[in-house]
């Protein structure tokens, strides 16, 4: 299936990190973003280095090779990556727009119905 290069926009920030993840992990070559039910908001995100299984969405953004299960498609697709380095540490953060509540820690967040109904039918 074809997926849009913007699916997943990745920051300059952010994605110069990931580059210098790559390059230290020879192994694991692409970002893979991936939403996992949990948290006290219901879904929480999973970042990690990875290959890219079969049925994977794969596309470049800003230099950097992104992965994307099909379930997780429906979740995040309009987000941005982004890498931030303030007074509470330092992390990737992902700003998405399907997001319409998210719990007091920020680590689990609620999409709209419509989102979550759109995935269940995938």
């Amino acid at each position: 299936m074809d997926t849009p290069q913007t699916a997943v926009k990745i920051t300059d920030t952010a994605a110069e990190k990931i580059r210098d993840l790559v390059a230290a992990n020879e192994n694991e070559q692409a970002l893979r973003v991936a939403v996992r039910g949990g948290g006290c908001s219901g879904f929480q995100y999973a970042l990690a280095l990875d290959a890219a299984k079969e049925d994977d969405h794969v596309f470049e953004h800003n230099g950097v090779s992104v992965i994307v299960d099909k379930v997780s498609m429906q979740f995040v697709f309009g987000s941005e990556v982004d890498y931030v380095d303030g007074l509470q540490g330092a992390g990737f953060t992902v700003n998405n727009p399907n997001v319409v509540a998210a719990c007091g820690c920020g680590s689990s967040f609620q999409v709209r119905e419509d989102a979550a109904e759109q995935a269940a039918t995938v």
